[in-house]
């Protein structure tokens, strides 16, 4: 005797709900888990941006920085925030063209060249369609072009043959431009540079350190200030070619306001750059990072890291009496003594209230003393550490005593003792 199974007749719904209710949970994990995904991804990628620190020889706490050398300077003191092998020469690459751009204008500034003037393009420094990765103006064969458009191919478009041409202009010829180059470098205190052409162009001999690139970009900044806006510019349209700046930091930042990128196979990639933030400017200098990524990344750390680390202070006010040294055998018994010019340090954030100021004066001050002469000094100091020293010079001229009178501050002066 068969048995038929009884199915009762609540089965398919109960079946359908299950189906429905674990349907449900799979679509609510699923939901849930993209979140938790993407915020994992998303602090993956933060810790990924965060800088690896290390501690340098003073104790503080700096960026480490995949490439060869890197340096931090504050441009007003000139002082250097951190860095990693300063001084080492290296290939400079179109960072070399800074010192290009520079001599230009400084002519420009003397009055020596003008921004009219027409350059032409010679063979020799003629760009042949940009082959083997030259970086070019393009302006043709033999034409001309203004002197104020071929320093903008030489600081934008990082032109070699605008370089070239330039050098050519100024100097008779590239190596006699070259000499001027090395004569300035010298001038600036760019001790461990020395260059070899005007575009920076692979040469053994074409050798700059960051520190002395940082030094360069300062004086750019301070001597060309008419030009040094020009660094800023984001693209440049010569010849109907329209070239943007290779400054990424330019379109990212808008602190940010030169100077130069530079690239070959020998000096990988290199990045000048410059940045003010509440009235505080800073200089970086990057040279053979991995990629165009890299530099720029590694001067935005930078960058960020001396903004939040540092602050400038003024222990003193040019002008401003800080003491009163003796004099003898003067009109007067004493002149009032400070700092003659402006005074600015770079200090750790948070330590303004601690600097502090002690004057040393020369004994034996005999008159006549010039306004204007050096009579001391003045150091800074903040929780033990001295930061930095000025001359203290007289802030008043005090002329020599007749010789009556004299005699009497000696025979005063014998009664003292």
């Amino acid at each position: 005797m068969t048995r038929q199974l009884r199915i009762s007749p609540l089965l398919p719904c109960i079946l359908a709900s299950s189906i429905l209710i674990g349907l449900a949970g799979a679509a609510s994990a699923a939901s849930h888990a993209k979140p938790h995904a993407a915020a994992h991804k998303a602090k993956k990628a933060a810790a990924s941006t965060a800088p690896e620190m290390t501690t340098d020889a003073s104790g503080q706490s700096v960026p480490v920085l995949e490439n060869k050398a890197w340096v931090l300077m504050d441009f007003n003191t000139g002082q250097l925030l951190a860095s990693s092998n300063p001084d080492e020469p290296l290939p400079p690459a179109s960072l070399t063209k800074m010192m290009t751009s520079y001599l230009v204008e400084q002519g420009l500034k003397s009055g020596k060249l003008k921004p009219d003037e027409m350059v032409t393009m010679s063979e020799s420094a003629w760009c042949r369609g940009g082959k083997d990765g030259d970086s070019c103006m393009f302006v043709p064969l033999n034409e001309k072009a203004s002197l104020m458009d071929m320093l903008r191919g030489v600081v934008i478009a990082s032109g070699n043959d605008a370089s070239k041409a330039l050098a050519e202009h100024v100097g008779g010829s590239e190596a006699g431009f070259v000499t001027l180059m090395n004569a300035e470098a010298a001038k600036l205190g760019m001790t461990k540079t020395h260059f070899a052409n005007a575009a920076g162009l692979p040469d053994p001999n074409n050798k700059a350190s960051a520190k002395d690139l940082a030094v360069l970009a300062a004086a750019i900044i301070r001597n060309s200030a008419e030009y040094y806006p020009i660094y800023a510019e984001r693209e440049f349209t010569y010849n109907k070619i329209k070239q943007g700046n290779r400054n990424a930091l330019l379109y990212t930042d808008s602190t940010v306001d030169g100077l130069k990128t530079g690239h070959t196979e020998d000096a990988g990639y290199c990045l000048t750059a410059s940045s003010k933030r509440n009235g505080m400017r800073l200089i970086s200098v990057i040279m053979n990072a991995n990629s165009k990524q890299a530099r720029a990344d590694q001067t935005r750390v930078l960058f960020n890291w001396g903004y939040a680390n540092f602050e400038e202070a003024t222990p003193a006010q040019a002008g401003v009496a800080l003491a009163n040294a003796k004099v003898v055998y003067g009109v007067a018994p004493e002149v009032a003594a400070g700092i003659a010019q402006p005074w600015t340090l770079v200090i750790p954030k948070g330590q303004g209230a601690a600097v502090k100021t002690e004057v040393s004066l020369n004994p034996g001050l005999e008159a006549p003393i010039a306004k204007g002469a050096v009579i001391g000094k003045v150091v800074a100091v903040a929780n033990g550490k001295q930061l930095g020293e000025m001359p203290i010079v007289a802030l008043a001229d005090v002329e020599r005593a007749g010789f009556f009178l004299r005699i009497k501050q000696r025979i005063a002066g014998w009664f003292s003792k």
